[in-house]
């Protein structure tokens, strides 16, 4: 079976797991992201968060700017994804770290 992703990739997460907080992590990402990526992923987040409190798109667009395309692909993820949106949410909702 081939590999979907590469052990580069694994060091990545590597690296995320070895940041101790919020002031290490904007420092990373903001090395390793452009501004509009940092932007795009935080607004995925929140778009999840929406649909899991079960808000319309229109509701989840007015309040993020994300398109419909956007919540589209979120929700599929979401929905039938691997779980981890819920499980970060769930995360952050208890205030685990």
């Amino acid at each position: 079976m081939e590999k979907k992703y590469s052990e580069f990739t694994d060091k990545l997460f590597e690296a995320i797991l070895t940041l101790k907080n919020v002031e290490e992590c904007y420092k990373f990402f903001e090395d390793i992201c452009t501004i509009k990526e940092i932007q795009s992923l935080s607004q995925r987040l929140e778009v999840a968060q929406l649909l899991q409190q079960n808000k319309s798109y229109i509701e989840i667009s007015k309040e993020t700017g994300a398109s419909t395309a956007t919540i589209s692909r979120v929700n599929k993820c979401f929905t039938y994804g691997t779980g981890g949106y819920k499980a970060a949410l769930e995360r952050l909702e208890k205030g685990e770290k």
